[in-house]
Formats: C-alpha cells, sequence, structure tokens
C-alpha cells in the first residue's frame, strides 16, 4: 500500500547500466545494491518471504470474505466495508507479490534483466508493455482504498457510537456500496494521475524495493515536476488524520459513557436506544487497532518519502519500508480472529463444516 515518491532521486531514474549484477557485492561506481539483492542466498531468502507473504495474503483474505459473505449477521455496512478492504488486500497477493517474485526468479535463474525491464522509457515506441504499468498502478490504487475504506470503518462505528438512534437510517445499504464503489474509481484515479497528467513519469521495477514504483523519464530528471506526485502523501494523511479525529471522538464519548455507567441509577434512567451497544464499543476498538496497525505499517514509507525528497536514497531501508507495508495486507484476518467473536464463531464453522461436509448416519 505504499507512496510512489519513494523511488524518486535527484539522478531519476537508474539506468540498467547502474544495477547490480547478480550475486554482486555493490562494490562498483554508480552500482545500487540492497540487502535484498546482494548475494545469491540474499535472493533466495526473499524470494521465500515474499511466496510465504503471497500465500499468507491470499488465503487470509479468501478465508476472510468467504466468511462475512457466507454469514447473515455480517451482512450489514461494517461487514461490505471489510469485505472491500480485504479485496483490497487480496489483489495484492494475487498481482503485486507474485510479479515481484516473478522478476526476482528471472534473475536468478537467468542472472539477466527481463526484456521489458531494459531501457524502459516514457516514450516507448517499438520497446516492450512494461507490466509495471498494470502492477504498479494496482498497488497505489489498492493502498488508497484501503486508506479510504478504514476511514468509512471508522465513520460508520462513529456514527454508531454517537448517534445510535440515527444508525440504521443514516447507515444504509444502499449508501455503503455507493460510498465503497466512489472510493475503488477515486482511488485508481488518483493511482493514474500522475501518468494521465504528464509524460514526465514512468512506472518501472525498483531495484531498492522490489516492487513496481513511480520513476521519471531520464530527460526529466532535472525537472520540479515530481511536486505532482505530493498529492499521494498529501492523500494519504489527510484521510488518515480525519480517521484519527473520528477515532478520538468516538472514544471520547465511550470513556463518558464508561463513566456513567458506574452510576447505576442514571445509567439505568438511561433508555438503553439511548447508549451505544456493547456489540458497537467493541467494534469501534477493533477498527482502531487496525487503524493504528496500518499507519504503523505505513509510517516507516513516509519517512523513506521524506528523505528522498531531500535527496536521499536509502535503498536498504526502501525495501524493509515497502515490505513492511505490503505484509499488512494480511495483518486484518489476524485482528478480526482475535478480537471478534462472532469472527471466529464463523471460522470454526467454515471450517467444520470443510471437514465434515456429510452428517454422519445413524445406526
Amino acid at each position: 500500500m505504499p507512496d510512489f515518491l519513494s523511488n524518486l532521486t535527484a539522478e531519476g531514474a537508474g539506468s540498467p547500466s547502474q544495477r547490480c549484477p547478480t550475486g554482486g557485492n555493490g562494490s562498483g561506481a554508480g552500482c545500487v545494491c540492497s540487502w535484498c539483492c546482494c548475494g545469491l542466498l540474499n535472493r533466495i531468502l526473499v524470494i521465500t518471504f515474499m511466496v510465504i507473504l503471497a500465500c499468507g495474503v491470499v488465503v487470509g483474505n479468501i478465508i476472510t470474505v468467504t466468511v462475512f459473505l457466507r454469514s447473515k449477521q455480517f451482512r450489514t455496512p461494517q461487514g461490505y466495508l471489510k469485505v472491500s478492504l480485504a479485496l483490497a488486500d487480496m489483489m495484492v497477493g494475487l498481482l503485486v507479490v507474485p510479479f515481484s517474485v516473478y522478476t526476482e526468479v528471472a534473475l536468478v535463474r537467468s542472472g539477466a534483466l527481463p526484456v521489458w525491464y531494459q531501457g524502459y522509457s516514457a516514450t516507448g515506441g517499438s520497446r516492450p508493455w512494461q507490466p509495471c504499468n498494470l502492477i504498479g498502478v494496482v498497488f497505489a490504487g489498492c493502498t488508497f482504498v484501503s486508506i479510504s475504506t478504514i476511514f468509512l470503518l471508522t465513520a460508520e462505528r462513529s456514527v454508531a457510537i454517537l448517534k445510535p438512534l440515527h444508525k440504521g437510517s443514516v447507515i444504509t445499504r444502499r449508501r455503503t456500496f455507493l460510498l465503497i464503489s466512489v472510493s475503488w474509481v477515486a482511488a485508481f484515479l488518483l493511482a493514474t494521475s500522475p501518468l494521465l497528467s504528464s509524460r514526465l513519469f514512468v512506472l518501472e521495477y525498483n531495484e531498492c524495493s522490489r516492487m513496481c514504483n513511480y520513476a521519471f523519464v531520464p530527460e526529466a530528471s532535472r525537472q520540479p515536476s515530481w511536486s505532482i506526485l505530493l498529492l499521494f502523501p498529501a492523500f494519504d494523511f489527510t484521510i488518515l488524520g480525519g480517521t484519527l479525529v473520528v477515532n478520538v471522538l468516538s472514544f471520547s464519548s465511550i470513556r463518558r459513557y464508561s463513566r456513567r455507567r458506574k452510576f447505576l441509577a442514571e445509567a439505568e434512567s438511561q433508555p438503553g436506544s439511548l447508549r451505544p451497544s456493547f456489540s458497537d464499543i467493541k467494534a469501534a476498538k477493533t477498527i482502531a487497532i487496525l487503524t493504528l496497525i496500518f499507519t504503523a505499517s505505513f509510517s516507516p514509507v513516509a519517512a523513506f518519502v521524506v528523505g528522498n525528497v531531500l535527496g536521499y536514497r536509502w535503498c536498504n531501508f526502501s525495501f524493509f519500508a515497502f515490505w513492511i507495508l505490503a505484509s499488512n495486507s494480511c495483518c486484518n484476518v489476524i485482528i478480526y480472529s482475535v478480537r471478534d467473536h462472532r469472527f471466529r464463531k464463523g471460522l470454526h464453522q467454515l471450517f467444520h463444516k470443510t471437514l465434515h461436509p456429510f452428517p454422519k448416519n445413524s445406526c
């Protein structure tokens, strides 16, 4: 889920001649060598990590979508928002991570860059199509979808906490589906906006992060056009900041309600419909944990963006920053399993019926 500013440098995108050969030690002049691509053993370990991560992301989010859609109790606005979040994470596991695995395996097997990797520029001409034009947009778009969906989940829980009487009329399925559709369309429009608005940017496989990232075409490296990509961190931090503000308001209300519960007479005199339910409060806490974990996984990328704009490349750090963010795609199913007893019950029913599809015959 990244900010693709992270691979812009004052020198622009590196050419193939600047990249380390497979197994190189990174000591050559102008050679860029990160921890993940120096030596055969390191490459194999990184590929193994990528394969495990892809399997974990795909399996975990398939389970999440199945549990939410097969049970009627989860067919709520909150449940549909969580399905949208799981689908965005699953696309990372199905497309983004496997493409990195494919590229790394190709580098290990042949020791040469793929045809599409070499000498790519925005002008293209007869040169091969760049797969990163798809993979990079998917990664950026899914990141924006995740951020906006977390905000919508927080807003939905905020209404349930602050205005429990109006929850049913304000939060409807129709409005939820509309907001989900708008978030997906807006996210992918934002992801493609640099490529559509200017020919100064390309998407290419970066030798540091081991992912498809935005970069300048060589002739554009001396222009201050990178400011266009500042729309990405501006969008991310605006949405995350709004999410944190809404969480603060919700938990302030929960704290006041918890204090009132100590006075039994006052609590009992207040109609139950005017108070948030226990399940609403617990769901709000679960979404707050989800928000904090996503923010923590996103922060290294944000720090790298700042350093990159200042002229630092931080090649090793970029690998860890981007893959910590990618690893967040398999965290949500763990959070639901720990925090949501209804989700655990759905998991139990799912695997119980899978293991015992037919009832035992009675004697």
